[in-house]
């Protein structure tokens, strides 16, 4: 099995909303933010290639949307997935499953892009995109605080396709490769649980988006129930701390993937490192 994670641009975000109830004199020690307290986010990705399948999870922004969108999202970097795919060493046509994990603007942007024509089409033209049918539900009919993470041209051009495959439950969705429902950042959002020999990769998504929020209280104001995230983080590391399971953090800018562990006073700390020396790590 290939693994490789995939950088699909740069956005930032307001500090204070990324980092949540946590003062800025805290957080601004592990994310410094800028004049106007807006801080880095990536956009990464994650491609699986099974031999079988090629698995792309997420899909970033995408670049078909308008300056001013872009400008409100601070955005830098290459948003083009199909070139940054190309440059991975695939063809859009090769992709044949995209996972979204939910549907918010910098997860399923680049899922639809404009052909020459300018009509809303698929950017994989041979892949199934799968997504939970408790997320596809809630965006149908969002919440007012969170409607405006939610844009119809990402998504609806995909089931007038029928290329949209609902997950129900927790499953496995190939050999190897499980989804796991979660619902504090919002409903029904899919981690991707990916079996290595004894160890495990966790795309753990807006879950646990960068290594900092490994604490309890770092919950992003993003999430619809901090309580609910609060409940699934320590469920979580209940399971993985000092396991050495490795967590890929997809807003990290710093910190691409990471195992988390317990001190001597019982405090979660993090080794931080690549995906590819995690792979190549003898543990």
């Amino acid at each position: 099995m290939k693994l490789k994670t995939i950088n699909a641009g740069y956005v930032k975000v307001d500090g204070g909303a990324f980092f949540g109830v946590v003062p800025k004199v805290l957080w601004q020690k592990l994310m410094p933010a800028d004049e106007n307290n807006l801080v880095p986010n990536i956009l990464r990705l994650l491609l699986i290639d099974d031999g079988e399948h090629v698995i792309l999870i997420d899909t970033g922004l995408g670049n078909k949307q308008d300056e001013k969108f872009f400008k409100n999202y601070h955005c830098y970097g290459n948003h083009d997935l199909t070139q940054v795919i190309r440059e991975n060493g695939y063809t859009p046509g090769q992709i044949t499953d995209v996972i979204l994990t939910h549907l918010h603007a910098d997860h399923s942007g680049g899922a639809v892009s404009l052909d020459k024509q300018g009509n809303l089409v698929p950017t994989f033209p041979n892949a199934k995109y799968w997504l939970s049918r408790a997320q596809w539900n809630h965006a149908l009919n969002p919440n007012p605080r969170e409607k405006a993470a939610f844009l119809p041209e990402n998504y609806m051009p995909l089931s007038d396709r029928g290329v949209l495959r609902m997950v129900d439950q927790d499953t496995q969705l190939y050999p190897g490769i499980f989804l796991k429902h979660r619902y504090g950042h919002t409903r029904g959002l899919l981690s991707v649980h990916i079996k290595l020999g004894q160890r495990w990769l966790i795309y753990a998504s807006d879950f646990l988006p960068t290594a900092y929020h490994i604490y309890e209280p770092y919950i992003m104001s993003y999430d619809i129930c901090a309580e609910k995230t609060l409940q699934e983080k320590a469920e979580f590391f209940q399971w993985i701390i000092d396991r050495k399971h490795c967590v890929i953090f997809n807003h990290d800018p710093f910190n691409e993937c990471g195992i988390i562990y317990r001190d001597k006073k019982g405090h979660k700390i993090k080794e931080t490192f690549t995906l590819d020396e995690f792979i190549n790590s003898k543990d």
